[in-house]
């Protein structure tokens, strides 16, 4: 089934020269696209907004069976969680220049040249539209589009510095963490902290999609699509794609924007059969996901998703990419060491 998750790395038509490593300099070194000089490690710099969230015991997966065959919801099972503190919005495109900026990282969307963009919002010229992506036409493969071109290279993050940065993979989001000296959630501690200490709801604020504001119209609680999906976004909630990261309210915890505007890595290899692993070992402990999987998860949906078509918003919903994959609808967030 097609769905609204990003497309992942074969969309791109180009191979891929080698990872780039994050650097640690100790004397200083010049930013080569910035011209700026840093001295030493700058993480300090980039604030997260962190939350701590109290050790406990929840039921991870999908209670109400919403979820798709394939993406392995069920069963229901006990996971106890040990505390932890986890930043309250994904990582801005801010927090990530000041990244780059320290340590020249490329990006794989910038070594590889091209990554998808969502046809409606594409700031391209015609010549660097390459090809819509096979099976989910709606993505077009557009040369120049990356972190710092999340449109296309017409676009520049300087203009919306407080959303959160997507075109990042799995690697770059691992190198981020590796220089913030952070780690990514596991899956179980992201839904643990996407609940807010709620149980058995389907979404951050409740079970409901939509609450009644005070004139009586529908309220939105997040950042997905309304309208006819892929061809009419109505924009009803203010967004035709990502919004500022702290938007919407937080929930219980005070994260925010656990459902909508952007996927966000997790460190689990995604295997769909491992939550029936789980439920036979009783509660587990910490869980930190299979060992092999066809992709890394992702949770949490993004903009694009439509609760007539691909209602992965939900909080038991998950999905997965490759390592190398990356889309103009996934970032991250990360926990503390």
């Amino acid at each position: 089934m097609a769905d609204c998750c990003s497309p992942g790395a074969g969309a791109r038509e180009h191979t891929k020269p080698g990872l780039t490593l994050p650097l640690r300099a100790a004397g200083g070194h010049r930013n080569p696209s910035t011209g700026v000089v840093h001295s030493g490690n700058d993480a300090a710099t980039a604030g997260h907004n962190d939350v701590r969230i109290p050790s406990g015991t929840f039921a991870m997966g999908d209670p109400f069976g919403e979820g798709y065959d394939g993406d392995g919801e069920t069963p229901v099972h006990e996971v106890s969680v040990s505390g932890f503190t986890i930043s309250a919005t994904t990582v801005t495109n801010a927090e990530f220049a000041a990244f780059v900026d320290a340590t020249a990282h490329r990006t794989e969307s910038e070594e590889f040249g091209t990554s998808a963009v969502f046809h409606l919002a594409v700031k391209a010229e015609p010549r660097d539209i390459l090809n819509r992506v096979n099976n989910v036409p709606w993505w077009l493969n557009v040369r120049g589009a990356d972190w710092a071109h999340p449109a296309g290279p017409l676009s520049h993050w300087t203009d919306i510095p407080d959303h959160p940065v997507t075109h990042v993979s799995f690697n770059d989001a691992m190198a981020y963490c590796a220089w913030a000296g952070r780690r990514l959630p596991t899956e179980a501690e992201w839904e643990y902290a996407a609940r807010g200490g709620a149980a058995g709801q389907r979404y951050p604020w409740g079970s409901e999609l939509h609450n009644d504001s005070a004139e009586g119209s529908a309220r939105h609680n997040c950042n997905i699509w309304q309208g006819e999906f892929p061809v009419r976004n109505d924009v009803e909630d203010g967004y035709l794609t990502t919004a500022p990261a702290r938007s919407f309210a937080p929930n219980g915890y005070g994260l925010y924007q656990t459902s909508g505007n952007v996927w966000e890595w997790c460190s689990d290899w995604f295997l769909p059969k491992y939550y029936k692993t789980c439920l036979t070992a009783g509660t587990v402990e910490d869980p930190q996901g299979p060992t092999i999987g066809r992709g890394r998860v992702m949770r949490g949906g993004s903009y694009l998703c439509h609760d007539s078509y691909c209602n992965r918003y939900r909080l038991a919903a998950r999905s997965s990419n490759t390592p190398d994959s990356a889309s103009a609808n996934l970032g991250f967030r990360t926990v503390a060491l």
